[in-house]
């Protein structure tokens, strides 16, 4: 497909790709780290997502190429992923790797990739899309902030517990054989009332073993376990990062009863293991970085730590209809549970571009349909609530609620009382438990 600009013309990547695009992401992506010289942790992600991953191949990079010379001149890959939410299957499009080579920029290619590659999400129903990055770029491609993917606090060192084990638990180095109950537990997880982006086994044994040495995005992968059984697992950094910080970036398990006894047996796990890198090293090992939720229930048995600010993820909505309707069992559940009864057959949620219409039956919700939006729905009578897509996109995820959504969003504009109390109840703050699959 030829752009406006005729030097150019993006197309779907192929395996032949393989060394330019590392080559292309190597040496624009985190050259501070990496001195100036390509770096090493990026090009062997970009082989590996072209080459065995599970949840990517050649054809999820699109790439903007040089006419005259056939390089790529820019490039971005789609990572398809399923979240859950209650059960409720969200397909989720991140976005990474989105480099432009340095004597292409300024010719708007970024903006031309990711025109192309909603475009292909449209198609293809991947109701959202993802991205962490540069602060403010992304609003200007239709992104706002709509999660929260950590804010708990970070451990010391110090405050680790030395008991590697107790309570008829131990921590040990995951192995491929695990796989089959790490994907266990994250299927039994799809039906919590947290946002969750499972794996299945395929997806287990590629963190595990798949992924190239030199890969940025490996990790290490333990397992909980009573015995011979896995009930649960920790994710972490495979090094030291930082000031002598190892990061943790998920953390799961199989029974919430087990929570109580599991916590300190994993925290010790993580200071033995720091301290194995520190030792490798020659750096001190000073902190747990915890990528994780403040309301993860590792966060809240475990040690004060020092606080620090949450970082955000920016989202992206296409069709925010396609978005309430894959949620109608989560509101008609939230809605039942406090005894809600909407009194008319429907109720109208203008997003200033799209009309959603929740249709009701003896005031339960059984269908969301897509209505006709209005050129005015702040002061349209058949609409019951105006929100702005991006606010919608916050309260669907759970990231604020609805009092919070009206201090900051003027332009949310529910009709009535009644309306506003039906929407707070519909969203509710949702904890993120998410590791998305890079």
């Amino acid at each position: 497909m030829l752009t406006a600009d005729t030097r150019y013309q993006v197309r779907v990547g192929r395996a032949g790709d393989a060394d330019h695009l590392a080559d292309l992401q190597a040496t624009t992506q985190l050259q501070p780290a990496a001195g100036g010289e390509p770096h090493a942790g990026i090009a062997a992600w970009v082989h590996d997502l072209m080459d065995g991953h599970p949840s990517a191949g050649p054809a999820d990079f699109l790439v903007a190429e040089d006419v005259a010379t056939g390089r790529p001149a820019a490039s971005l890959v789609g990572l398809r992923q399923d979240w859950f939410l209650g059960g409720v299957r969200l397909p989720v499009g991140q976005v990474e790797l989105v480099a432009t080579a340095p004597e292409h920029r300024g010719n708007r290619l970024t903006e031309i990739l990711f025109a192309a590659l909603h475009e292909r999400f449209r198609a293809d129903g991947v109701t959202l899309q993802m991205i962490e990055g540069i602060p403010y770029f992304y609003r200007r491609l239709g992104y706002d902030y709509a999660l929260a993917d950590d804010g708990a606090p970070s451990v010391p060192a110090a405050s680790l517990p030395a008991v590697s084990s107790g309570a008829g638990l131990t921590v040990r180095p995951a192995t491929v054989a695990d796989a089959d109950a790490l994907a266990a537990i994250d299927l039994r997880l799809t039906v919590e009332p947290v946002l969750s982006c499972p794996r299945d086994r395929g997806a287990w044994r590629y963190e595990i073993s798949g992924r190239r040495h030199d890969d940025i995005s490996r990790y290490e992968v333990a397992v909980l376990a009573d015995g011979p059984d896995v009930r649960g697992y920790l994710v972490h950094s495979v090094q030291l990062y930082g000031a002598g910080e190892l990061v943790l970036f998920a953390a799961a398990c199989d029974r919430p009863e087990d929570w109580a006894r599991a916590v300190p047996v994993m925290l010790a796990y993580l200071g033995v293991v720091g301290s194995r890198f520190a030792a490798a090293s020659g750096e001190p090992f000073t902190l747990v970085r915890q990528r994780l939720s403040p309301a993860h229930p590792l966060v809240r048995m475990g040690p004060p730590g020092v606080a620090k600010r949450a970082r955000g993820w920016f989202m992206r909505v296409g069709d925010p209809v396609d978005l309430l309707s894959r949620l109608r069992p989560v509101l008609h559940d939230r809605w039942h549970a406090a005894g809600l009864r909407w009194p008319t057959d429907s109720l109208t949620i203008n997003t200033y571009g799209h009309a959603a219409r929740l249709e009701f039956t003896d005031g339960e919700l059984t269908g969301v349909v897509r209505g006709h939006p209005s050129i005015s729905p702040a002061t349209d009578p058949d609409t019951h609530a105006a929100v702005p897509p991006a606010a919608l996109l916050q309260l669907a995820l759970g990231y604020r609620t609805l009092p919070d959504v009206l201090n900051s969003w003027p332009d949310c504009v529910p009709r009535d009382h009644l309306t506003e109390h039906f929407l707070t109840v519909a969203f509710p703050l949702v904890e993120a438990r998410l590791w998305p699959r890079v």
